[in-house]
């Protein structure tokens, strides 16, 4: 018997082996993929122990999984070594122009570690991340002084399950690519941008921001077109992430039929956040039944719900304002209805409200019917706006958060002072990098327009 069952081992253990792997790449679609965590150095010195040297003709391939993005290049990049004692500080990459760097990374939440700073000369760096949200605003650093600044980002794709998915539209699978794929994108900008290096760190168990909307939400893809979504990223420590949900045209309706609530109930958990600004295109919506009191508020009712039920904490904010002013030079409300289905749904469904729509015309009046066109993407342009708009609705998001006492606004970066909207931030000196205008289908058929 014993020898029959040392005869069998070999040839039966392999046999064990073989089903096993078979098994695993069956259902490899079902498995997490592993977040690793990433260490670069950045310039031609002495690499820092534990770190990966990027020199400037390091572009992204997909065998090494990061890299600059060679087509993104608007001006060369170059690396400079002062020699100095820190091999982590004493050298670094720059360009003239802003400059993209990829790292590819399963859907999930990551803490990203940036130095700046030059031994020799001065920096300023703006820091974008993803789709143009903004991470790290201007940060200047005087010659010797170095900055080590974190922020966290997220990266989301479109699958629910193995057999569910968001239904992008045409320009989410485009030029708005960015938002969805598996990549971490960074973006740096300014006056004088400098990396030394970076870290990347899958983190787990932090609280998410969720924020679902329409194109005044979401993650714009091109100047002049900014939202307050991209710009409330800059406002937080990196003790809480947003994760920016909304899309250009969305209506909550539709929001629902393209699985976009389905996604973000799938990764809720409990403590999380889903901040809801709808209106715009929902007031544009006909048919029996469809009313701001009626569809809309069950909707809202709905979302309440079902966040409730994962654990999560829902906030309504309500829609802007357009710049429709009278003759007496007020704002004039064009949203009907909705934004009041959005006050009373929260009184009846005791959730926090952010009363964007009281707020903005607060905003625009103070700058005036002629004045307040310096908050939108074009003169003819009355509902979008542009990175100066979107900073100052940032803001006023930011003030409704803490006027509304949420647990998250202990999160609040420490250099937010209280925002009143009556007087915002001088347009005339506040200042701000474009994006460069930039094809996001990725680095294989990338293009600057």
């Amino acid at each position: 018997m014993k020898s029959k069952i040392q005869n069998w081992l070999p040839s039966g253990f392999l046999l064990f082996v073989l089903a096993l792997w078979v098994f695993s790449c069956s259902t490899m679609q079902w498995v997490r993929p592993i977040r690793t965590k990433y260490r670069f150095d950045f310039g031609p010195g002495e690499v820092s122990r534990g770190y990966k040297q990027i020199l400037p003709d390091r572009m992204y391939n997909p065998e090494t999984g990061y890299g600059f993005i060679s087509d993104s290049v608007l001006a060369p990049i170059r690396s400079v070594d002062r020699n100095g004692p820190d091999a982590l500080c004493s050298d670094f990459c720059t360009s003239d122009k802003p400059f993209y760097f990829m790292i590819d990374l399963p859907e999930g939440n990551y803490k990203v570690i940036f130095t700046t700073g030059d031994a020799a000369d001065f920096c300023q760096t703006t820091v974008k991340a993803e789709l143009r949200r903004l991470m790290i605003e201007q940060e200047r650093t005087a010659p010797g002084v170095f900055s080590v600044r974190r922020f966290m980002v997220n990266i989301r794709t479109p699958f629910i399950s193995d057999s569910e998915m968001v239904q992008l539209k045409d320009r989410e699978k485009t030029f708005e690519y960015w938002a969805w794929d598996d990549r971490l994108i960074l973006e740096f900008n300014g006056e004088r941008p400098v990396v030394c290096a970076l870290e990347v760190i899958p983190v787990d168990n932090i609280s998410v921001i969720y924020l679902l909307g329409n194109s005044t939400v979401c993650d714009q893809p091109f100047e002049p077109y900014s939202s307050w979504g991209q710009m409330l990223t800059r406002f937080f420590k990196p003790d809480v992430v947003i994760a920016n949900h909304a899309e250009s045209g969305e209506s909550l309706q539709s929001a629902f039929a393209r699985r976009r609530v389905d996604k973000i109930m799938s990764l809720m958990k409990s403590g999380d956040y889903l901040f809801l600004q709808f209106g715009h295109n929902d007031m544009k919506l006909r048919g029996e039944g469809i009313g701001p009191f009626t569809s809309f508020k069950s909707e809202l009712f709905r979302v309440i719900d079902e966040t409730r039920k994962h654990g999560g904490i829902p906030v309504l904010v309500t829609p802007m304002q357009r710049r429709n002013f009278n003759e007496s030079g007020h704002v004039v409300n064009s949203h009907e209805d909705y934004p009041e289905a959005v006050r009373q749904a929260a009184r009846e469904k005791n959730t926090p409200l952010i009363d964007l729509h009281q707020m903005s015309t607060q905003l625009y009046e103070a700058l005036g019917s002629e004045g307040s066109v310096v908050l939108f993407s074009m003169p003819s342009d009355h509902t979008h706006h542009n990175n100066y708009g979107s900073y100052q609705l940032a803001k006023c998001v930011v003030e409704g958060i803490k006027s509304s006492n949420l647990a998250i606004a202990e999160y609040i970066t420490e250099d937010f002072e209280d925002y009143n909207p009556s007087h915002p931030d001088p347009p005339e000196t506040w200042k701000f990098p474009p994006s460069p205008v930039f094809s996001c289908k990725g680095s294989e058929d990338s293009s600057i327009h």
